[in-house]
């Protein structure tokens, strides 16, 4: 995953900081599509805060997976990891209910912790690098 910048602490929402573990961490993905001009109708900035409320956010360059902009990458909680979970990849998160339902999972605790919401697997994807390693 290309270096990622500006890491925050999650807000007072962060139930797996409060536990004593590692909280789930987000990646969103800012750059020449995510995040940009190009995908219209999406207040970026208001997506970030949203996530940040809940977790720790890093932002990303392009995670080359331009055809799925915006995508959010869910990061597992230590617990998570612990229970075999692998980061989930999400693309085309353009509208603020699919932010909120992505927020609210993770302050369920997130991949391995809590069940992904059925509607989110409409946005879950393998990007094609890690298609053959799954």
């Amino acid at each position: 995953m290309p270096e990622a910048t500006d890491i925050e602490e999650p807000g007072s929402g962060a139930t797996a900081q409060r536990a004593g573990s590692a909280p789930c961490r987000i990646v969103v993905c800012r750059d020449c599509c995510c995040g940009s001009p190009k995908v219209t109708g999406v207040d970026h900035a208001e997506q970030t805060a949203r996530l940040r409320a809940e977790a720790p956010v890093r932002v990303s360059d392009c995670l080359d997976v331009c055809d799925q902009a915006n995508v959010i990458v869910v990061q597992p909680s230590s617990a998570g990891r612990a229970a075999g979970a692998r980061p989930v990849w999400l693309g085309l998160v353009n509208d603020p209910a699919a932010t909120q339902d992505i927020a609210d999972w993770v302050r369920a605790g997130g991949p391995g912790v809590a069940p992904r919401p059925e509607i989110l697997d409409l946005y879950a994807f393998t990007p094609q690098r890690r298609r053959g390693a799954l």
